[in-house]
Order: C-alpha cells, then structure tokens, then sequence
C-alpha cells in the first residue's frame, strides 16, 4: 500500500449507500501490516441468500475450502477477511484458523459458525495469527454500522493502490434493489473461476440458487475476462449476498423476464470492478482492450484473446509505445484454435495494420503510435471463421511489477 496510486485509478470514487440487512467494521489485527485497518466484518440479517465462486487452483486457500464447504445451506450471516497473509499451503492448521475465526465471529453474533464466510488475501505459506482476528472480533462488532463501505474496500488491500467499489441501483418489476460490490487485487491476477477478492451485496428477495447461477453467468464475462500477469491465485473468491429485503414479485428461476433487468446489472458491476483490478495491476501504466470477433466460436475467441493478453511479448510492447503488431499475429498463431492466416484482420486503435493474411499495402505506423502513446490501447481482431466474439482486459508488463514483485514480502 505504499505504492503510488495508479495513473489509470478512477478520477473519483463512488458513494456506496446504505443496504437494508448489511452493517460493516473494520479494525486493525497487525497480522502484517502496521498502524493500518486490515480486517473486516460484515454482518447480514437472518434470511440472506449467499452464492460463490471461486478459484480453480488445486492449492486453493483453507477459506476457500472453508466457503465451498458452507456455501452448500446457500444461507450466510457474516463475513471475515483479512489482508496480510493468504492463510495458503498452511496444512491442517490453516484450516483450523479458518474454523476458529468462523467461531469467534458466530459467539460474537449469535449465529451458527457455518454461516460466517471466511477469505483471506497476502503471502502464502506462512501460518495465519488467527488469535489477533478473534480478539478483534468483539470492537468489530460493536462498531458495526452501514455506512462503512469505503473503509470496507480498504481495509482488504495489499499491493492495490487503490480501493475499487461500484454501486448501482435497478428495478425488479416496479421495485428499485441496490447492488454494492468492492473488490481487491493488483498481481497474481488471472482469475478462472489474482489475489482477487470481490463481495458484493443486495437488498433483491433472490433464492441461493438463482442467485448463484446469475453469479456464476455475470462471472464469466466479468472477472473471467482479465488477466495481469497470467498467474491464477490459491485465493480467488467472489462472493454475493442478497438481505432479500426488497418487496419485489417472487423470482422462480434465472430465466424469470422480471430478473433480467438485475442480472445485466449484476454483469455490468463486476465488469466495472474487473476492469478497476486490471487498472491498478502492478506496475500498469496502460489499459488494454482486446476484442477477438468472427471466431469458430465464443471460446475459441476467448482462448486467442487471452492468448494476446497473456502475452509478455506483447504486454512489454506497449509498455514501450512499440506498435509491433507481429506479437499479436504470434499470440493469435500459437493459442492452438483453428485459424485462417489470409482470413486474419489486426487493428490497433481502429487501424488496420494487417489483413488477408499480411500487413496492410498503405500501411502508416504514424497514427498507430500516436495510439500506442496513450492510456487505453484497443487491439482488434477478425479472424473470419464464423460468429465466435471475446472481448478481455488487461494491462502493459512494465519494470514496475519487477519491483513490486521482487520484494513483496519485505
């Protein structure tokens, strides 16, 4: 936290408002960092749906398994996370932490110990102080309130340099439902559900498996469709809660017309957070958006684009405002779907530099590197084989990850 805030960090920050059924503290336990909050507890009233994903790493995290496990009532009464120590590759004792912390937080509210969510962000392999969490339980949870929503984005970060909330408010039917979300994550980010964390709260009346359908959709095209640095986390976990205090019409599935309206919300709001994390990814400089149109299909699509974005070659390019389209067409060559090299178009900020399988006849490098001196960097590509479309963000590979990275644990 003590890196200089991105030049790509939001000119403001929005104003979470209050949701009926959520109260949120934060405290500072000392796990890692100093004279800094790093704790949160966030509470929701009896009846709050919950719904998850999270990390495909076969060395996820204990709170992980923790929330997988208790995730199956589809029922939630508060959440602990702690920034500072991953709690990963801990053993036996990284799983009794996550089991003392969920105890401690339940004795404190009155609830049943599986009904606490547990995540944890920072080092790996170290075990966790899980006594410096319990005895903070009980100043959090007297200082609960509903109004702390940026000190709740803050109080879970680590290399971030800065906090990422969004909020947005839609109708069900005829009724208006909130969604807050706040999110973390900087490095180690190429979710496939970095450290990425993401919450998000909702007054919407949704049951536990609709909820967790429309989660695991908004997901998809979300969270899913950013990378930094390639490197999936043992900690992934997003995670939604719906109060269900809204006096909306009863939803039966996710296919419910009423509904509708809430997913793209929903969708829209963890793409804002997404991007928020690729924004502040270690190092960037630049944010880059890759679209892959007329694929064999959306996954081929999705596979080449992630190609590109994965790519160091292409990543340090941009970093050094070199237009060097021929990275792309590398990328686009050995993501291993079926491709048509005279079929290819390659555009760089709405320029074609390449086509039918070669660079463009005319082609003018002036006003691809006036593009590639700015902020955003749009990279485009048609492959002609059919319908498939993927679009994935990510950010440039500058010396700055090295030195972030190079001492993250000093």
């Amino acid at each position: 936290m003590t890196n200089k805030t991105s030049p790509l960090a939001p000119a403001s920050t929005p104003s979470l408002p209050a949701i009926a059924g959520v109260k949120l503290a934060t405290a500072e336990s000392n796990i890692r960092y100093k004279n800094r909050p790093d704790l949160l507890l966030a509470t929701m009233d009896e009846g709050t749906q919950a719904a998850g994903v999270f990390t495909t790493s076969l060395t996820a995290a204990a709170p992980v398994a923790w929330c997988k496990h208790i995730l199956n009532s589809g029922k939630a009464r508060a959440m602990v996370v702690n920034a500072g120590n991953a709690n990963a590759f801990t053993g036996r004792k990284g799983m009794e932490a996550v089991e003392y912390i969920a105890q401690a937080a339940s004795a404190n509210l009155h609830c049943s110990p599986e009904h606490v969510y547990v995540a944890s962000t920072g080092v790996i392999g170290e075990p966790l102080a899980y006594d410096k969490i319990a005895h903070a339980m009980p100043n959090l949870t007297s200082s609960l309130n509903g109004d702390a929503w940026n000190q709740a984005a803050r109080s879970i970060m680590t290399t971030d340099t800065f906090m990422k909330v969004a909020t947005v408010t839609v109708k069900i039917g005829d009724t208006p439902v909130t969604i807050n979300g706040f999110a973390k994550g900087s490095g180690m980010i190429a979710p496939n559900m970095a450290t990425l964390l993401a919450f998000v709260f909702t007054d919407a009346h949704i049951p536990a498996p609709i909820l967790q359908e429309m989660l695991a959709q908004a997901n998809t095209v979300s969270f899913n469709c950013i990378t930094v640095d390639g490197d999936t986390s043992t900690n992934d976990t997003l995670l939604a809660f719906a109060t269900c205090k809204a006096k909306h019409v009863p939803i039966s599935s996710a296919e419910d017309k009423h509904i509708a309206p809430f997913q793209k919300a929903l969708a829209d709001l963890l793409t804002d957070l997404a991007i928020q994390v690729v924004k502040d990814g270690e190092g960037a400089q630049k944010l880059i958006t890759i679209a892959v149109e007329d694929a064999e299909s959306d996954k081929a699509a999705y596979t080449i684009a992630m190609t590109i974005a994965n790519s160091p070659l292409v990543k340090t390019a941009i970093a050094g405002e070199d237009a060097n389209w021929g990275r792309i067409v590398g990328a686009v060559g050995r993501a291993g779907e079926n491709i048509q090299q005279d079929k290819i178009t390659v555009s760089i900020g709405g320029i074609t530099v390449a086509k039918d399988g070669a660079r463009v006849p005319d082609y003018d490098e002036t006003p691809v590197n006036a593009h590639m001196k700015g902020q955003d960097i749009h990279i485009h590509v048609d492959l002609g084989m059919g319908k498939g479309a993927a679009t994935v963000y990510t950010c440039d590979l500058t010396h700055g990850y090295i030195d972030i990275n190079g001492s993250y644990r000093s």
